[in-house]
């Protein structure tokens, strides 16, 4: 593993100091994450130890969501449990990690006017997730997608890339890693999806027994969510597969 740095750069001041916040709460309060070194706190940027890895692939979805639910246990067990979905947590600094709901409804809004979503209808049954999704414990949302984990050759993951923290509820996150996997290398095959849940939840339940309750059905409401919320970014940033994929024949296949 070759050590370098990374400079990371951000449009304000405010950004950058959330950025380094958050870092700051995950490292203290989600250890089982690993994150590289923030060796300076610029005015604008943050800079790190460059990891020399690659990004997450599908192969990698079982010691990946394993990782997550120790993480988001580890969170809720010596901060989140004092945290509500629906409001804004404290963080000890001044600082706030947001929300579950209010950001998302604005996008799922914002979705239907740019035509991802059919029509009101559509838009309605996505709210109606959300909102029944504001229940139970609160773990963490840190836009688990490929290109936030670099896996070494000696199989450590890092976790990179602490600008979207929120409050989010158990399993969300991990269904942001299954929907963008998806997106980038193609259809999971549904038992590795189930094994995958499996794995969350017994390392999530290691913390304490009721986090380790996320059931497959309510992971399927998360997909549903991921699928609208990150329907703009197909065919950018690697995304090269639509979520339909997942639900079409894989070439080969009858």
């Amino acid at each position: 593993m070759k050590l370098f740095h990374f400079s990371k750069h951000y449009e304000t001041p405010a950004k950058a100091a959330a950025a380094a916040c958050h870092y700051g709460w995950l490292a203290t309060h989600a250890k089982p994450l690993r994150q590289p070194g923030l060796t300076v706190v610029g005015p604008t940027s943050l800079t790190f130890e460059h990891i020399d890895g690659r990004h997450a692939q599908k192969e990698d979805l079982l010691p990946l969501a394993a990782l997550l639910g120790d993480a988001h246990g580890a969170a809720w067990a010596t901060d989140l449990h004092r945290a509500q979905l629906d409001m804004p947590h404290e963080l000890g600094n001044g600082s706030l990690l947001a929300d579950f709901r209010s950001c998302r409804e604005v996008a799922l809004r914002s979705r239907l006017e740019q035509g991802f979503l059919p029509d009101t209808g559509a838009l309605h049954a996505m709210l109606t997730l959300l909102e029944r999704s504001t229940d139970g414990p609160a773990a963490f949302y840190k836009d688990s997608n490929p290109r936030n984990f670099l896996l070494t050759q000696d199989g450590t993951i890092f976790s990179v890339d602490t600008d979207d923290l929120t409050l989010a509820p158990f399993g969300y996150d991990l269904a942001k890693l299954i929907t963008t996997l998806i997106m980038t290398h193609g259809p999971i095959d549904p038992p590795d999806i189930d094994a995958a849940l499996n794995s969350y939840n017994h390392a999530a339940a290691s913390h304490d027994a009721q986090l380790g309750a996320t059931s497959r059905e309510c992971l399927g409401d998360f997909l549903a969510l991921h699928a609208v919320l990150t329907a703009p970014y197909a065919g950018r940033n690697g995304y090269r597969y639509g979520w339909l994929h997942q639900h079409q024949p894989t070439q080969g296949s009858s």
